[in-house]
């Protein structure tokens, strides 16, 4: 398919653009987390990856600051 606002460039079709280096930290973070293999996390679909990273981080974000306040 031929996008003419990207100069007749092909542009495959899902998620076009997302950085592959803003993909493999989320595989990398939700791998550490989970232990799951980054395969299976690769074949997430792109909204439900994201909604897994930004569930984990609230949890530490929950866990770092009471561990602050015990302080």
């Amino acid at each position: 398919m031929l996008n003419p606002h990207r100069c007749g460039h092909f542009t495959p079709g899902g998620i076009v653009g997302y950085p592959l280096e803003r993909l493999n930290e989320e595989v990398a973070y939700l791998a550490y987390h989970f232990h799951w293999p980054p395969g299976t996390l690769m074949e997430l679909e792109h909204r439900d990856r994201r909604l897994w990273v930004d569930q984990v981080a609230d949890i530490n974000r929950r866990l770092a600051d009471a561990a602050q306040e015990a302080h």
